[in-house]
Parts: structure tokens; sequence; C-alpha cells
């Protein structure tokens, strides 16, 4: 894990790039609450790191009347033994209070709040390391200057920047606000023409629709040009994008294998017939 350092008087203190305390209350809730079935039992609690995230993903999906959308005020335990032997050890607090702890030190350290997701099978939490309101976004958000918005709406519209969709839950995490605060004031970015909500009830979720100018070819990372080569032809393999950029076996192999850790892509095929297409 990269680190950064900070100079105090006579003493330097060293930032991890995810808050420690963020990444172990993550740890401690899967050990504690993954499913030790003999269905799952050869399963393992994963932690995987990549350039721009971290996951910590284990075993069985969300267990009782705990969901997504709850999961910070509701609490059900799978465990209920080993849950008490932690808690007597001190491994972890008050039942329930994981989440919260892991959304305060993010938000304390200017980090985005992490997203959790339940596919029933496993559950998973990711930790992104970039800064929410860094100069780059400061700079994006100057072009709405001449509207109406509060420091709630503007981080959204940055979250937003850097996702595809946001949810009243991702929205009341993102601000620590309520239910009904958090609607108000995404419907309140729709009115403004910035924002578009699609689905309904606890499927809504809010787009950007503000139209954002595309990259010159010149200034398009190898990256963002073989994801435009696929939208464009469906999909790529090797050889095409050692034509595309220039570059020789290794480097091209290193860039869709890395396009693929981020979730961008999906190999086809094995051998000489892969290729690569949009996940």
């Amino acid at each position: 894990m990269r680190k950064s350092t900070l100079i105090e008087g006579m003493f330097r203190r060293d930032i991890p790039e995810y808050p420690s305390e963020a990444l172990r209350e993550a740890i401690a809730n899967a050990v504690a609450h993954r499913d030790y079935s003999p269905y799952v039992r050869g399963t393992h609690i994963q932690i995987r790191m990549f350039a721009d995230r971290l996951e910590v993903q284990s075993p069985g999906g969300l267990f009782g009347n705990v969901t997504v959308e709850n999961l910070e005020e509701e609490s059900s335990t799978r465990n209920a033994r080993l849950m008490r032997m932690m808690e007597d050890m001190h491994i972890v607090e008050n039942r329930g209070s994981g989440i919260k702890a892991m959304l305060h030190v993010m938000r304390e350290a200017n980090l985005e709040p992490p997203r959790f997701d339940d596919r029933r099978s496993s559950f998973k939490v990711t930790f992104r390391n970039h800064t929410l309101m860094n100069p780059e976004a400061i700079a994006w958000l100057n072009q709405f200057f001449d509207i109406a918005l509060d420091d709630r709406q503007r981080l959204a519209l940055v979250y937003l920047h850097h996702h595809q969709h946001i949810t009243n839950s991702d929205y009341r995490r993102l601000n620590r606000i309520d239910v009904m605060t958090a609607g108000q004031e995404l419907r309140g970015l729709v009115q403004t023409g910035l924002v578009e909500q699609s689905g309904i009830g606890r499927w809504t979720y809010y787009t950007l629709k503000v139209q954002e100018e595309p990259p010159k070819e010149e200034e398009r990372t190898d990256e963002e040009k073989i994801l435009v080569h696929i939208q464009e032809h469906g999909s790529i393999n090797n050889a095409e994008c050692r034509e595309l950029l220039g570059v020789d076996d290794t480097r091209a192999y290193y860039l869709l294998k890395k396009l693929c850790g981020k979730s961008h892509l999906k190999p086809q095929k094995k051998g000489k017939g892969r290729r690569y297409v949009v996940l």
C-alpha cells in the first residue's frame, strides 16, 4: 500500500493510501459475518488491491433483514457465538458500529465512502483511493458557477463525475444526512437539469446529464484509446492493440490485463483467438 508523508514540526507522520481503521473494520466484519456453512467452507475471504481501489469480499451475502440500503441502521448476526467472542476480545465494538466507523474514517480522510455490494453468495466492500475534492474536480465544478447548488449537491456532482450513477443511500453516506433530506436534494439536482432520474421506488438512481466534451485523439491515454476502439469495433485483440498504440506484445498484454483488472473489459476465448470486450 502506498504511503504519503506529512511533516509536523520535528516529526513525520506516514499516511496510508487507505485509512487503517476502515480496512480493519472491513476485515473484522468479513470474519464475523461470513457464511461458514458446509456449502462455502472451502471459500476464503479475499482482499484484492488494484491501482485505484481495494476490495474485501467474503462468502455469503447479507443476513436476515439487513440490506445494502439499511445496513447502517439494521444489524443481524449470522454467527452469534463468534460475534460474542470477538466482542469479548475487543476485536469488534458494538454490533452494527463497523459500517459507521468505516464511513466516518473515510470521510475524515476526504475519501469517498466505501461501496457495498450484496451478491447473495458474497458481500463486497470497495474502497476508492482518490480524493473527491481535488483541484481537477474543483476546476470541473467551476463550469456550474451560475447554478444555485449547496456543498452537498456539489459533492454529489463530483461523485457522479467519477461514477455512472448515484442512489439515495450513496448520497446519504456521502453527506451523512437522512433519507428525506437526500431525496429532496437529489430532486433539486434533477430540477437544475444537471442530473437525470431513472427507475422508481427503491430502484431509483440518478445519472449525470451534462455532456462532457470528449478528449481529443492526441490527448487520450492508451487505455482510453483501447476503450474507444472497442466502442467503434466491438472488440480488440493483442495484435490490434499493438497496431493501434504502436507498442510491443508485452505492453499490449499489460494494458489489456490492466483494463480487465479495473472491470472495464473481459476476455473472450483463449489462446490466439482471445478478444476483449467491454464488461
